[in-house]
């Protein structure tokens, strides 16, 4: 059995990953599979989070 766009049923859609598409994060990358995407960022402080000071959670 093949799926509509013909691949197997336990292959997996091809996944591609490009880096650095936000700017103003210290990381971040655009992740596609299919019609899926996804992107991720990540910033790095020397601070705490305001809510985490809110709540007076450790970090």
């Amino acid at each position: 059995m093949t799926r509509p766009d013909g691949r197997s049923p336990d292959q997996l859609r091809p996944v591609s990953f490009t880096p650095n598409v936000a700017p103003h994060a210290t990381g971040s990358v655009l992740v596609a599979f299919g019609n899926t995407r996804v992107i991720c960022s990540a910033t790095v402080e020397d601070d705490v989070p305001r809510w985490m000071r809110a709540q007076k959670v450790e970090g």
